[in-house]
């Protein structure tokens, strides 16, 4: 596949994990919000990683913008929030992340309002990424 079809894709579905972050902040499921914002990050840093002709593996933000570093500029302001969005990407799903209780007792609205901020964020620096390449969304 053509590598900015690709990262069309990518990027489509990372808008629909953003639209589900916020459906889950509305809902109050804080914990399912960080973690689609988180997706929502990762899948639009992958996009622009395929729309560079790379493709790759993995669920770090952190780890995915270091390899970007080389062709992108990443602010630190970037590292923040895909940090933030990293600590999300297993502790909001599963129980045993936590000594008791289960994921849904340690979020809040401010931690997921936190993490769509960051996600919308990152978004934005992909579209302008994107659109300096001469890639139209």
């Amino acid at each position: 596949m053509e590598r900015f079809e690709e990262c069309r894709r990518w990027f489509a579905q990372a808008l629909r994990d953003l639209k589900a972050a916020r459906d889950s902040l509305d809902d109050s499921n804080y914990e399912w919000s960080c973690f689609q914002a988180q997706q929502a990050a990762e899948k639009v840093v992958k996009a622009l990683l395929y729309a560079h002709g790379k493709a790759v593996w993995g669920h770090s933000i952190t780890e995915l913008l270091d390899i970007l570093k080389n062709v992108e500029e990443v602010s630190e302001g970037l590292y923040i929030c895909a940090r933030e969005l990293d600590r999300h990407y297993i502790p909001s799903r599963y129980p045993n992340a936590f000594e008791s209780g289960y994921p849904g007792l340690y979020y809040d609205y401010v931690i997921a309002e936190r993490c769509i901020t960051c996600s919308k964020n990152i978004i934005d620096w992909v579209v302008k990424c994107l659109e300096r390449i001469g890639l139209k969304l």
